[in-house]
């Protein structure tokens, strides 16, 4: 009787220890990324955060645990490192991050297609809308000085909810356009698989056209509730 075959081990330990590396450099960069959003323009104490783009782009990539991992590893980070809030605005962070970027890549998962991409995304900007309007409703008193439960929750239509829409709707065109030539890049590197989806590769105008005028609408959006135009 031969022994039995151990080929695919050593390919499979490349591949996980690729996945790894590839998983700890999208959190350096999440986490650059965040701190350069912190240069925008803000929402009174909100700040439009774009790191929720690259830890989406390793969600549609190694899946929503990985989605998962990098958002609390970068919530953590952040909290340790600039964040005045603490432990709270850690549990806010992560659980805004992981209603958007999880639930996408879930999505995305089960639907390998442009039109999953687009529908998980918009249901994580629902996702993320409806989880923090009830977050921010229960904890925003508990670090808000001088802004009662009452008082927070007057703000929710007036400033939470359009403010997560803005915010949600620039992370997901941003990260429809982005998406394709990372991947491809990460594919070239052998971190990815080739793809085995028997649509086109190439993204079409019309879809980049559609991202754009996306990103330009919710942008537009944002600067208004931040009273720059």
């Amino acid at each position: 009787m031969s022994a039995p075959s151990m080929t695919r081990t050593p390919a499979r330990a490349k591949m996980n220890t690729k996945v790894m590396v590839s998983m700890a450099m999208l959190t350096g960069i999440a986490y650059i990324v965040m701190l350069a959003s912190k240069l925008m323009p803000s929402v009174m104490f909100l700040d439009f955060d774009f790191k929720d783009v690259i830890i989406c782009i390793g969600g549609f990539t190694f899946g929503p645990m990985a989605a998962a991992i990098i958002s609390i590893l970068v919530a953590f980070i952040e909290m340790i490192t600039i964040s005045t809030t603490g432990p709270i605005g850690f549990i806010m962070n992560a659980l805004a991050t992981c209603a958007f970027c999880c639930t996408a890549s879930y999505i995305y998962k089960k639907m390998h297609t442009k039109k999953g991409a687009v529908l998980g995304l918009a249901c994580g900007v629902v996702a993320l809308t409806a989880v923090m309007l009830l977050w921010n409703y229960l904890i925003t008193p508990l670090y808000m000085t001088g802004f009662s439960r009452a008082d927070v929750a007057a703000m929710l239509p007036t400033l939470f909810l359009p403010f997560n829409l803005a915010k949600g709707g620039m992370n997901m065109a941003a990260t429809l356009l982005i998406y394709p030539p990372v991947v491809a890049a990460l594919r070239g590197a052998g971190v990815v698989p080739p793809s085995q989806s028997t649509q086109a590769k190439k993204i079409s105008a019309g879809f980049v056209l559609f991202s754009l005028a996306l990103l330009a609408t919710f942008v537009v959006f944002a600067l208004v509730l931040a009273g720059v135009i």
